[in-house]
């Protein structure tokens, strides 16, 4: 079930690094917009990008320390509930849009809360 986490961490990682990547080129595709929107719109696409990585490292560290069954079941399902309110906030308005990488979105987001709430399942 370690895996399942691992995979999970590693995909919201890699979307994570996809977010920030093009951040400039993203915002850039908004103007012409006032420097203060620009500010802003940099900060939410980049704030994104960094809860994933949160996410991500979170799921990380409490599978590699495995220091106690029970709160790493917690945390997973802390992660994943969190990776579906962000896919269904992408559904109501990024997804809305023709842009495949938004459409995209929910679909990764949504497999990795599974693959975290399957390596929250106890073993028997």
């Amino acid at each position: 079930m370690q895996m399942l986490a691992y995979l999970a961490a590693a995909l919201v990682a890699v979307w994570g690094i996809a977010h920030a990547v093009p951040t400039k080129k993203v915002v850039a595709s908004f103007a012409p917009i006032t420097a203060h929107n620009r500010r802003i719109l940099t900060q939410e696409w980049l704030a994104e990008s960094l809860t994933m990585w949160g996410m991500a490292a979170l799921v990380v560290a409490v599978t590699a320390t495995a220091a106690d069954i029970q709160v790493t079941a917690i945390v997973y399902r802390g992660v994943a509930a969190l990776l579906v309110c962000l896919a269904v906030l992408t559904i109501f308005t990024g997804a809305r849009t023709p842009i495949v990488w938004f459409k995209v979105c929910p679909v990764l987001l949504a497999t990795s809360a599974a693959l975290l709430l399957v390596a929250s399942i106890p073993a028997t």
